[in-house]
C-alpha cells in the first residue's frame, strides 16, 4: 500500500515540476520591471493559481500597480485599472445599458471589470454600493448589466490596494467584504540596495520591455494542475486546528486569547489557506503540501479574518501576533 502511494507521489512531483516550470520564466519576465518586492510577487502568483484575490496594504509609491500592470504584460492577459473615487458609481466599474437613438434601442458598454488582471485602485475611497459591485464580481465570476450576464474571462484577478496612512474620506471595506478576499498582504520599503537600484533605473528611464512568456491558456492548466497537488489528512487536520484556535482558543491551551479575540476566521479561513498552501508547494515546484507551506501563508490568509478586541487594540496587539502565538503553540505533523 504504502509503495503505491510513494509511486503517486514521485509521478505527482514530475507532473507538477513539469506544469510549474513557466514559474521560473515569469518571475524572471516581472523582476526586469519590479525590483525586490519578491514577496508581493509571490503573493500575487499565489492568488493567480488559487483563482484567488489580493489586497495589497501598503503606502504611496511601492510598485502595487506596476507589479500587477507587470503581471498581466508577462502573461499575455488583459488589464484594466480602476481608480476608486467617492463619487464613482457601480455602472463604471461593471457597465451599463446605453440608449442608441439610431436603432432606437438600448446596447450594453461592458466596465472595466472586463479583464483579465483587474487593479482596484485605493478600493476604500469609494462607497459601499460600489464596493460590493465590485466584490460580487469576485465571488460570482460573473456579471449582470440590465437582464443579460456575463461571465467574466479567465483567468481573473482582482488586485485591490488600501493605503493605510491616510484614513480621510475613506470608506473601511466591512468584514464580511473583506473576508472575499483570499490574502490580505502587507507591503514594507524596499530594501536600501534595492531603492539605490529603482532610482538608478528611474533617473536613466530605460526600462525593459515585458514580454509575454505564458499564455492565459498556460495559468488555466496551472490552476488545475494546483488542485492535484496532495494534501495528506495530517496537514489538514493542522490547518483546522489553526482555524478553532482562531475560534475557541481555550481549547487550545491558549486562554490568554480568548478576551483579544472578538471573532475567529470563518470556513474561508480554512478554505483559503488549505489552497494558498497547495498554490505555495506549486510555486516551490512540489507535489506535496508540508507544514512549512501552511506556516509561509498563514499570516496572509488569516490577518484580515480575525476580528481584534478593544482590549486587544488598548494593548497594541495585532491580529499578526495572536496568528504567530496560535501558530507557535498548535503541534506541527
Amino acid at each position: 500500500m504504502e509503495q503505491t502511494s510513494t509511486v503517486d507521489i514521485s509521478t505527482l512531483n514530475e507532473k507538477i515540476e513539469r506544469e510549474s516550470a513557466f514559474i521560473d520564466l515569469l518571475v524572471m519576465e516581472m523582476n526586469k520591471v519590479i525590483v525586490g518586492q519578491k514577496y508581493m510577487v509571490e503573493r500575487l502568483l499565489i492568488g493567480l493559481l488559487g483563482k484567488g484575490h489580493i489586497l495589497l496594504e501598503g503606502v504611496p509609491g511601492l510598485a502595487k500597480t506596476l507589479a500587477i500592470n507587470t503581471l498581466s504584460k508577462a502573461v499575455h492577459g488583459s488589464f484594466s485599472r480602476i481608480q476608486f473615487t467617492p463619487d464613482l458609481l457601480p455602472a463604471d466599474v461593471v457597465g451599463t445599458m446605453i440608449y442608441n437613438i439610431k436603432d432606437n434601442d438600448f446596447s450594453i458598454k461592458k466596465g472595466p471589470i472586463f479583464a483579465n488582471f483587474v487593479l482596484a485602485d485605493e478600493i476604500n475611497r469609494a462607497p459601499a454600493k460600489v464596493q460590493s459591485a465590485l466584490l460580487e464580481a469576485m465571488q460570482e465570476k460573473q456579471v449582470t448589466i440590465g437582464d443579460e450576464t456575463f461571465v467574466l474571462d479567465k483567468p481573473f484577478l482582482v488586485m485591490a490596494t488600501q493605503n493605510p496612512v491616510e484614513q480621510e474620506g475613506t470608506y473601511p471595506l466591512p468584514e464580511a467584504q473583506v473576508d472575499r478576499f483570499m490574502l490580505k498582504t502587507v507591503i514594507d520599503y524596499p530594501k536600501l540596495d534595492e531603492e539605490q537600484l529603482i532610482i538608478r533605473a528611474n533617473l536613466k528611464g530605460s526600462f525593459e520591455k515585458v514580454n509575454p512568456v505564458v499564455s492565459t491558456e498556460q495559468i488555466i492548466r496551472a490552476q488545475e494542475a494546483v488542485k492535484e497537488v496532495y494534501m495528506d489528512e495530517k496537514i489538514e487536520k493542522y490547518i483546522l486546528d489553526i482555524i478553532f484556535a482562531t475560534r475557541y482558543p481555550e481549547k487550545y491551551n491558549l486562554e490568554s486569547l480568548k478576551p483579544l479575540i472578538s471573532f475567529g476566521a470563518s470556513p474561508r479561513g480554512s478554505i483559503n489557506l488549505a489552497n494558498a498552501a497547495k498554490c505555495y508547494a506549486f510555486i516551490k515546484r512540489r507535489g506535496y503540501v508540508v507544514p512549512e507551506d501552511v506556516r509561509a501563508v498563514v499570516n496572509d490568509v488569516l490577518r484580515h479574518r480575525i476580528g481584534i478586541t478593544y482590549e486587544a487594540e488598548a494593548e497594541n496587539i495585532s491580529s499578526l501576533e495572536i496568528i504567530s502565538k496560535i501558530v507557535n503553540e498548535i503541534e506541527v505533523p
